[in-house]
């Protein structure tokens, strides 16, 4: 007999892991399908996460590698500016994803790993799920009510007319990372510090790149908008790589682990949800280009999607058109925003100093910026309009 199920979602990472549990705690019944053989293995992730995550999602300390309450942004010029906040935090992928999924196991969601989604068409009151069972390799097929596409970055919608987005290839950014594990301690503000980047490549295009301390390695790595042959980007990283080490670990021996992937950093896809079906997370594009941080985005996303399955587990449709209302109210607004500043920004490179001159020495910029309009007081809206209206003018002086 078919195999059939309440829901069904696509992809084990921060969207699709809290989903499950959090729809499978209600008493839906869950499958997750997710390709890779361990959860979060193949994640290629700085893995930042904002003040208060473990928290918002009920998920165990231990998930956190370091507290990081600084944010040290640098210029085109490499000028540093500091920013405190928070504390940040950071993990790994391996670590959150996998403590998520194991937290859907024990609500009930079966998760199964090595599974190769196909393809999705309506079956009567549902839709048809295929995919490959890698690890008996066979093809299986199973039936959802509800269907969620946590797929991230690499998701293959773009031939599907009801979520196609021909604005998506054009958000995906190339990026590779180095874990790089040195012999010896960096020095002691790396293991409290979030470092951004931001420069011109050699091709002109804007790098944003990054190092984000853990446990027992730095995370450090770059991306850029669009295709970057893989010569050139090992030679950008190896260059930015070395002026992290200038400064943080300069006598150390390091053993490199060299590892890449497809980030988003464009526009959130317009539909995220038809006909029963959702789309979550980054493969939702729901990203800040500014950072390319979307942990918080895509978990919160997957919280939202159970809220409504729960609700409605008897009329996927509405379930996934009031999930859809609610994402895009919630984020689609401030990350088009955000995409808009990052393109602001390349167009003319000085003007990231100016942003950040204002972000390091106006107190309580760079905490309102970083919460959502529903978290701000009256006065971090005035502050954050007051600032934003501050650096479009000096924006437009400095091009005079």
């Amino acid at each position: 007999m078919l195999e059939r199920t309440d829901l069904l979602v696509v992809g084990a990472g921060p969207a699709g892991g809290v989903a499950a549990r959090e729809a499978a705690r209600n008493g839906v019944a869950v499958v997750v399908l997710e390709k890779d053989a361990v959860v979060g293995r193949q994640r290629v992730c700085a893995a930042g996460l904002r003040p208060g995550f473990c928290e918002t999602f009920d998920l165990p300390r231990s998930v956190v590698q370091c507290d990081t309450p600084r944010l040290a942004l640098f210029d085109t010029g490499g000028r540093e500016y500091e920013v405190m906040f928070g504390p940040g935090h950071t993990s790994t992928r391996e670590e959150l994803d996998g403590t998520i999924a194991g937290l859907a196991v024990r609500e009930g969601a079966d998760i199964r790993t090595g599974a190769l989604f196909r393809s999705c068409v309506r079956e009567g009151d549902g839709h048809a799920v295929e995919y490959a069972d890698a690890r008996e390799g066979v093809r299986k097929r199973i039936v959802a009510k509800h269907v969620l596409i946590a797929t991230g970055a690499t998701a293959k919608l773009e031939s599907d007319e009801r979520f196609a987005f021909h604005g998506w290839r054009d958000g995906l950014m190339t990026t590779l990372q180095y874990r790089v594990y040195p012999d010896r301690p960096a020095s002691e503000i790396a293991y409290r510090t979030l470092e951004l980047h931001y420069y011109p490549s050699r091709d002109g295009r804007t790098i944003i790149g990054w190092m984000f301390p853990k446990r027992d390695h730095l995370a450090v790595g770059i991306g850029v908008l669009g295709k970057m042959p893989g010569t050139q980007l090992r030679e950008e990283l190896a260059v930015f790589a070395a002026g992290v080490q200038s400064r943080l670990y300069p006598d150390a021996s390091v053993t490199i682990k060299e590892e890449g992937h497809l980030l988003y950093g464009g526009r959130p896809r317009p539909a995220l949800a038809c006909d029963g079906i959702a789309v979550a997370g980054t493969a939702a594009g729901l990203v800040d280009a500014t950072n390319g941080e979307g942990i918080f985005e895509a978990a919160m996303t997957g919280r939202l999607y159970a809220e409504h399955v729960t609700a409605h587990r008897n009329d996927p449709v509405r379930a996934a058109a009031l999930y859809a209302q609610s994402a895009t109210k919630r984020f689609a607004r401030r990350l088009r925003r955000r995409v808009s500043l990052m393109r602001f920004l390349e167009r003319r490179p000085e003007r990231f100093a100016l942003l950040f001159e204002q972000l390091a020495g106006v107190d309580g910029f760079a905490e309102a910026l970083a919460r959502e309009r529903h978290e701000r007081s009256r006065a971090q809206t005035c502050v954050l309009y007051t600032q934003a209206i501050r650096f479009g003018l000096r924006a437009l002086i400095a091009a005079a």
